[in-house]
């Protein structure tokens, strides 16, 4: 028993997703920190900053570092993050040349630059879902788009419309979504560098050079410092929020128009106690997840209130929340695919 459902051992087969899930599995976190790790030290030896030679030493820790899982879960309950411990696990792995790891960096630079690089990927997933939706749309389209349908405002009967009016309201936003998930892709997500309080002062003149050069590297977009400034985090939350707010009019539609017999579902929905009947399950999920992130969205606003130069009690929330809104999205999508394969008929008969 987990107290999540997203990694619930059998909850988990309707509301998980298994491949947007793997990017918050802790092997996934350490792997993005040590990526950061990495291009830090490639960037600051670059500009002469740490020995040239210590780039590759400290890259060697991809293939031959094993982290000590318990000692980082004692650890953060006394630093309330992982990094001091982590970072004391591969310097020991370094000898010597462990005085060169992590130079002018803190915590939250390789925290968040980690959870970038890897929402980076949760964002390219979720564009070729979007794509995949809006192809299953496009074939109902093709299928069912000139058969007439019953218009319905508040939920009574209006004036007819075909299935190509409403199947056009559930592709149009969905567009948008995919467009806006591009375009983030394009700008890069923001890496995430200023040292113990913002201001880089380890690194001197060099300090824009390095990060120029560390964004670069991680192909991340090169913004100042947003280490209290979280917007960023606001704004991809509240993307997942849309992407489920979206899919779930969608599922809303189709249950009720397999309850007024406008639609027809295939695929699961089986009842233990009624066998003729077929439940729109995954309609229904698609309402749930999407009622899910809308009620965490606040929650996120409420994470932007990091005091000074940062916050401790704001950025664990964020920990608490983004993940699973993330992996809502992920369902979201996965299910809606399903869903909209398996419609078998739509429109008045």
């Amino acid at each position: 028993m987990t107290a999540s459902v997203f990694d619930h051992p059998i909850l988990s087969g309707l509301l998980g997703d298994e491949e947007i899930g793997a990017q918050f599995a802790a092997v996934a976190e350490l792997s993005a920190m040590l990526r950061f790790e990495v291009a830090l030290a490639d960037a600051e030896a670059a500009e002469g900053l740490i020995p040239g030679a210590a780039p590759t030493t400290i890259a060697a820790l991809q293939e031959t570092f094993t982290a000590d899982i318990e000692a980082l879960k004692q650890s953060i309950g006394r630093d309330g993050v992982v990094i001091p411990e982590l970072a004391r696990q591969w310097r020991a792995a370094l000898g010597e040349a462990g005085k060169d790891l992590h130079f002018g960096a803190t915590s939250q630079d390789a925290i968040d630059t980690g959870l970038m690089l890897r929402l980076t990927t949760v964002l390219s997933i979720l564009d070729q879902r979007l794509g995949a939706v809006i192809a299953a749309l496009d074939g109902l389209n093709g299928r069912f788009g000139g058969k007439s349908l019953m218009g319905r405002t508040r939920m009574q009967a209006a004036i007819p419309i075909r299935v190509s009016d409403r199947l056009s309201s559930w592709k149009t936003p969905l567009v948008g979504h995919q467009a806006a998930v591009q375009e983030m892709l394009l700008a890069g997500l923001p890496l995430q560098f200023g040292g113990a309080a913002g201001t880089l002062e380890k690194l001197g003149d060099k300090a824009v050079a390095v990060r120029a050069r560390l964004s670069d590297i991680l192909k991340l977009s090169d913004r100042p410092q947003w280490h209290s400034q979280r917007a960023v985090i606001a704004e991809i939350g509240g993307l997942f929020s849309q992407v489920t707010g979206s899919l779930g009019k969608i599922g809303q539609d189709l249950a009720l128009m397999a309850d007024n017999g406008t639609a027809v579902i295939g695929g699961g929905g089986a009842s233990s106690a009624m066998p003729h009947k077929r439940n729109p399950v995954k309609a229904e999920v698609l309402v749930t997840l999407a009622r899910f992130n809308a009620v965490q969205i606040s929650g996120l606003h409420q994470a932007l209130v990091h005091e000074q130069e940062r916050s401790g009690a704001a950025w664990t929330l964020e920990w608490m929340i983004l993940p699973q809104m993330a992996i809502a999205a992920g369902a979201s999508t996965r299910l809606a695919i399903d869903l909209l394969q398996s419609v078998e008929e739509m429109g008045d008969r």
